[in-house]
């Protein structure tokens, strides 16, 4: 019998080790695919204007955001979130937060698919109100759809109102789009998985207690080099 218990617990160790190393790698996949979709949307000619992404404070990106719906709709997706170092956000990209986005949406809407979203974080408030706890867009801090074409125009209203400035890329059409409605939280697990340890969001993207993770660095490396200066707003 002790044999047998013996047996089945290991098992059943052997099987959370198996879960948790998936999870993981599904962790660093997403990272990676991050770097891939910011890459791919700082290449398409009318994309986010560089002042705008000059002025930004930190970049949240969500690869392949899934959207489901029949009558009422939602969505889902995971992504990170990577800051400027620095006191005043004056310094290269630092190690990124994983982070989770959700929302939904009611309308006569059947099919599904998938949709990069980029989010630029304009100021300390929505940086540090994110990094803290779940909030809501458009309610617990100000989001809107960011205006498109590298050579644009920025200054207008919205966007040096918003907090959170929104992209989407679906089908190959890249677009500003809002996303009021929906929630964005630090995902507390997938940081435990990348880190190997329980770290703060803050802690990892404001006060920089550790390192990029290999996963990461292709995203902040792409940062550092299109945007490697902070443009006060």
């Amino acid at each position: 019998m002790k044999k047998r218990i013996f047996a089945c617990a290991m098992s059943a160790l052997l099987l959370a080790i198996t879960s948790w190393a998936d999870d993981k790698a599904k962790d660093e996949d997403r990272l990676k695919n991050a770097s891939t979709v910011l890459t791919e949307i700082l290449n398409i000619p009318d994309d986010i204007p560089q002042d705008l992404l000059d002025k930004a404070d930190c970049v949240v990106v969500f690869p392949s955001v899934l959207k489901a719906a029949f009558v009422v709709g939602g969505s889902y997706g995971r992504g990170a979130m990577t800051c400027r170092t620095g006191e005043y956000f004056n310094g290269p990209w630092g190690a990124p937060s994983m982070m989770a986005l959700e929302g939904g949406s009611v309308g006569f809407q059947i099919g599904g698919q998938a949709t990069d979203f980029v989010l630029l974080v304009m100021n300390d408030r929505g940086a540090n109100s994110i990094l803290s706890s779940k909030v809501k867009l458009g309610g617990d801090a100000s989001v809107a759809a960011g205006p498109v074409g590298r050579d644009a125009s920025a200054e207008t209203d919205v966007s040096m109102r918003a907090e959170i400035l929104s992209y989407s890329r679906a089908r190959g059409l890249f677009a500003g789009i809002s996303l009021e409605g929906s929630t964005i939280r630090p995902d507390k697990d997938a940081n435990r998985r990348i880190y190997g340890e329980t770290i703060p969001a803050k802690d990892i993207v404001i006060a920089h207690q550790t390192n990029v993770p290999p996963a990461a660095q292709g995203l902040v490396s792409t940062l550092n080099a299109e945007t490697p200066k902070h443009k006060a707003s």
